[in-house]
């Protein structure tokens, strides 16, 4: 999420604005789209990993508890504040047992949505990244977003799952969130020397063109960016020649 609290001029027009960033079997692919667009917000780029998430006082999963016991959570409880002018949320492997804790729970649709109305006037900007999955988590999160980011990986499993996922996001649109749009579509780990890729991006455009938007730009297949992610080290992305490249920042 990107901070208001430092001073300029005047908000921006497209205020509290949510993006639910969403599903790719690649993790690479979503992990640096997300980072990405966190810093572009932030208009900085810098390490945004927490060394040990288990042992976090407070995590997403303690705020959306509170949210479901009618508890008041205090104001900027469990916001971490990025020196580069982002802040997030941070989610551990509890958030997996909030699924079943949500089953019998009152509006347990809404619970993310609640939650984010409470804070969202401090910001223009939250993205929300999502696991690979349709459970109530992910439900939840397209429920309180205003568009989705559905990054891609250019291969024969993720595309099979893409139909699924974009039938769900139909009826939550018609059901729970009638404000809910598709961004686009962001191809990720594309090896553009392979015929297979470039046979998996054309299918996808011309399956998916003239109903959904895709982006032009892609993420490539990268060995940097996934070391850049397992030495905890940000990497931002500058596009030449309609290509990411990936550069460390040390």
């Amino acid at each position: 999420m990107q901070s208001d609290r430092s001073s300029k001029p005047e908000r921006r027009s497209r205020q509290d604005y949510n993006v639910c960033e969403f599903r790719d079997w690649a993790c690479q692919g979503r992990q640096e789209s997300i980072v990405g667009r966190g810093r572009c917000a932030g208009q900085h780029g810098g390490e945004l990993g927490i060394a040990e998430p288990d042992e976090l006082d407070v995590t997403l999963v303690n705020i959306m508890e509170k949210v479901i016991n009618d508890e008041d959570a205090e104001l900027g409880e469990g916001i971490i504040h990025h020196e580069e002018g982002i802040d997030f949320i941070p989610a551990n492997i509890e958030l997996a047992g909030l699924e079943t804790a949500l089953v019998n729970v009152m509006s347990r649709e809404t619970i993310l949505r609640q939650y984010l109305n409470s804070v969202k006037g401090e910001y223009d900007f939250a993205i929300i990244d999502c696991m690979p999955s349709l459970g109530m988590i992910t439900i939840n999160a397209l429920v309180a977003a205003d568009s989705v980011l559905i990054p891609v990986e250019a291969a024969y499993l993720p595309v099979k799952g893409l139909q699924q996922l974009i039938k769900t996001i139909g009826r939550v649109h018609r059901k729970l969130n009638p404000a809910l749009d598709i961004m686009g579509i962001l191809l990720t780990k594309v090896d553009r020397r392979t015929n297979f890729a470039r046979d998996i991006s054309a299918q996808i455009r011309e399956v998916y063109g003239n109903r959904v938007h895709i982006f032009e730009n892609c993420i490539p297949l990268s060995v940097k960016a996934a070391e850049t992610t397992a030495e905890g080290k940000a990497s931002i992305f500058m596009i030449q020649r309609g290509l990411w490249q990936a550069a460390t920042i040390h």
